[in-house]
């Protein structure tokens, strides 16, 4: 398949931005932990980081084939589309409706109130109230339109990496308050190390989520032969790195049993390292990681159900397709979104959602994976301006990983990965019955 119709116009710095602006978020701050609660190791610990990292690394150079194969607007639903039918790209579109950018809204929005709570030493019970508010607050800045936004979303992207920065580097140079070492590697709390390195494994999926983003501009890289696979590797690479060396520096400032399944765990780290002024300054500047964070889903999720609204894939797709007259805004997908959003702010936690959020989307990442192997077999004569390197070793080990994070959560989280499994199946009577629907018109 012949790109005809993208120019190439995005080089290596733009490609390299792309993959960790769209990567780095709230997760290496605050799945710090439920990492620790998994493996109650420093060594575990930091095992995990690096394992998740190499998982991602195998993930987005695999994808990538497609996406330079298949250089379509609307990314992995158009890759599912082409390779399964429809049926299975509506399935990814549903669910990322229904559960994968409303539990992101839900979950950010929950920790941005725990963090502001916590800074401000706010009553508990504002909890719900403020992530409402933060949910609606992002909404009304979206609908400002999209140059407003995206000042926004730049702003923020670099300041997020302030707090990032200012606790690696310091927190590296100052002296620890834990003695830390590599051995033994056994958890402290007497669990099975392998079961709690899973654990720890698939808490960290969060935090390098987003990766698949750099699929949606693969058609618009120039020479992405040579520029796709370095850009993904190297920025990837990076962010690994970095959320080494900020866990590293969480586990040698504060105890293990002090991070465990504590949400406030950097905000206490960031005290310990500058100091009440200092510490609270950098906490501020994680609150506006979390809160440009919650932008990025709402002005990516709000397109979702617009762009099916347009191609009319949607029960109610004309009330999708509404703009806000003077910005051109999909008003409507964005209150549908953020809708359901406030309801999993009533229902869930942090960890419940991003978990839940995690499950369904690497069950579509899964299919994504073996789509390659498919299509290498089925299309040998596609045009692939990129191939994943090292072939089939490569997607292999992506689609192990990703079956392993799909069986970990089915076996520990049975209940909630069930609830992710139905939301996304009720796509497929809906999918017919509006097919249903327009045929009878």
């Amino acid at each position: 398949m012949e790109n005809n119709n993208l120019k190439r116009g995005i080089g290596m710095t733009a490609a390299l931005s792309t993959v960790m602006g769209t990567v780095i978020g709230a997760g290496v701050f605050f799945k710090t932990a439920s990492v620790v609660n998994s493996t109650h190791s420093f060594a575990l610990t930091i095992l995990a980081w690096i394992v998740g990292g190499l998982l991602t690394i195998c993930a987005g150079l695999t994808v990538s084939e497609l996406a330079a194969a298949i250089p379509k607007t609307g990314g992995a639903i158009k890759y599912l589309d082409y390779t399964y039918g429809p049926t299975t790209g509506f399935a990814m579109g549903w669910a990322q409706i229904l559960v994968y950018y409303p539990a992101n809204i839900a979950a950010e929005s929950i920790i941005f109130a725990t963090q502001l709570i916590n800074l401000f030493h706010l009553n508990a019970s504002l909890n719900i109230p403020i992530a409402i508010i933060s949910a609606f607050s992002i909404l009304f800045v979206n609908l400002l339109g999209a140059k407003v936004t995206g000042y926004f979303q730049t702003t923020t992207l670099i300041l997020k990496l302030v707090p990032i920065a200012l606790i690696s580097i310091v927190g590296l140079i100052i002296p620890g308050n834990v003695n830390i070492s590599l051995f033994p590697a056994t958890p402290t709390n007497g669990a099975n190390p392998f079961f709690a390195f899973s654990a720890g494994l698939l808490a960290t999926m969060f935090a390098y989520d987003g990766w698949i983003g750099i699929c949606d501009v693969a058609g618009e890289i120039k020479n992405p032969k040579k520029n796709l696979p370095r850009a993904i590797i190297l920025g990837l690479s990076f962010i690994t790195i970095i959320y080494t060396l900020i866990n590293f520096v969480f586990l040698k400032t504060l105890p293990l049993d002090q991070i465990a399944g504590n949400q406030n765990a950097a905000a206490e780290a960031a005290m310990k390292i500058f100091g009440e002024l200092g510490g609270k300054l950098v906490t501020i500047g994680i609150l506006v990681s979390v809160y440009g964070s919650i932008n990025g889903y709402t002005l990516s999720g709000m397109r979702i159900p617009y762009a099916m609204g347009v191609s009319d894939t949607l029960p109610f797709s004309k009330y999708f397709t509404k703009l806000t007259k003077k910005t051109a805004v999909p008003y409507v997908a964005g209150l549908f979104q953020v809708a359901i959003a406030v309801i999993m702010i009533f229902l869930g936690t942090f960890d419940l959602l991003t978990d839940m959020l995690v499950f369904v989307m690497w069950i579509f990442n899964c299919l994504l994976f073996i789509a390659v192997f498919k299509l290498r077999i089925k299309h040998p004569e596609m045009i692939r301006p990129y191939k994943v390197p090292w072939y089939p070793i490569i997607p292999a080990i992506a689609l192990v990983g990703g079956g392993f994070i799909l069986v970990e959560t089915l076996l520990t989280q049975f209940n909630l990965a069930l609830i992710g499994m139905l939301l996304t199946l009720l796509s497929y009577p809906i999918y017919y019955f509006h097919k249903h629907q327009i045929n009878k018109q």
